[in-house]
């Protein structure tokens, strides 16, 4: 029996368990079982340490979640346990993120073509074989990229606030592709404005619907690692990297409407990084598509984890909702699914 066929039985006993738990459920997600926590390992990739959360038996589908900026693997601590009884979840930090291995700029490349290698040998390290992506912000062009190089392995995409469209692209991003034009020190002085703790703490809180429930230990937890010797040259560098992007965008695009990839969109729609104009767009090219707006910011799972995690495990364990005909796929707000 090959392995494919051996997860797809597990997920398959399983989804009597996921029924009976959504029964009790009407505004939370259901907790994970116990047995399935979560373990903080770190693999060798390329002589780095790369550090990574896991939890969830590998029999079970797999889930590759890939964090964003100015965050770490930290960013899906609460999302992890409410999957695990259903999913294999794997985590990892990218080098100068998180608690991996952090060379300098003269002793690694920090370029998004060569994070997007090091996830890749990343997951033959821990010998994954196929998964779901879950793709936000920097997450985005690394998951696509190994998207693209191997869609045999991905079964759908998770998409929170990753862009693949210049529509996507608006006022907050004109201060960098002034630095992708000319790396500057001059150009590069703005940008270093958005490695403050003060820059960090608005990620975390414009936008969102009710500030008290962002916890500050997201701010408190990030900041101190953008502080270390030689982290702000780190992301300057990629920074300037991300000016890659926009260019692979058109290969993205034809990706996503050769293979279509089953895809279920969460998106902070309040965002000023990445905001609402570029999910939108995903609709055209993406035809077995699932679209929700929330009404909150940048970093949706602080305030909409529990609807985020619901709706996660229906689309991996049923598809994107039925009943919505490709190219109309409904808008909405998505506390009202679940207060």
């Amino acid at each position: 029996m090959s392995h494919y066929h051996t997860k797809a039985i597990v997920l398959f006993l399983s989804i009597a368990s996921f029924t009976f738990a959504q029964s009790g459920l009407s505004s939370h997600a259901a907790q994970a079982d116990p047995g399935n926590g979560v373990r903080y390992k770190t693999v060798e990739v390329q002589g780095l340490d790369i550090f990574y959360r896991e939890a969830g038996s590998k029999d079970n589908p797999t889930l590759l979640l890939l964090h964003g900026f100015p965050t770490s693997s930290h960013m899906f601590r609460d999302l992890i346990p409410r999957l695990s009884d259903l999913f294999h979840l794997v985590a990892p930090d990218y080098p100068g993120f998180g608690y991996s291995s952090a060379p300098t700029v003269n002793e690694f490349e920090y370029s998004f073509d060569n994070l997007a290698d090091l996830m890749e040998k990343f997951t033959a390290a821990v010998s994954l074989e196929s998964y779901s992506l879950y793709l936000m912000d920097y997450g985005a062009p690394i998951g696509f990229r190994l998207a693209t190089r191997h869609p045999e392995k991905v079964e759908s995409l998770i998409i929170q606030n990753g862009n693949a469209y210049e529509e996507g692209l608006r006022e907050f991003w004109d201060p960098l592709r002034a630095y992708w034009k000319e790396k500057t020190e001059i150009n590069a002085a703005p940008l270093r404005d958005l490695l403050t703790m003060e820059a960090t703490k608005w990620q975390y809180t414009q936008g969102v619907g009710d500030i008290e429930r962002i916890s500050p230990d997201t701010w408190g937890h990030v900041q101190p690692l953008l502080e270390r010797p030689g982290n702000r040259a780190i992301q300057l560098e990629l920074f300037y990297s991300y000016g890659s992007n926009p260019p692979l965008y058109p290969i993205w695009q034809a990706y996503f409407r050769k293979y279509q990839p089953p895809t279920l969109v969460v998106w902070g729609k309040n965002d000023p990084i990445f905001p609402a104009e570029g999910a939108y767009p995903y609709k055209r090219d993406l035809q077995n598509i699932e679209f929700h707006l929330l009404d909150t910011g940048h970093f949706a799972l602080e305030e909409d984890g529990d609807f985020i995690a619901q709706a996660i495990r229906r689309f991996l364990v049923n598809g994107p909702e039925q009943g919505q005909a490709p190219g109309n796929q409904r808008d909405q707000t998505a506390r009202k699914d679940y207060q």
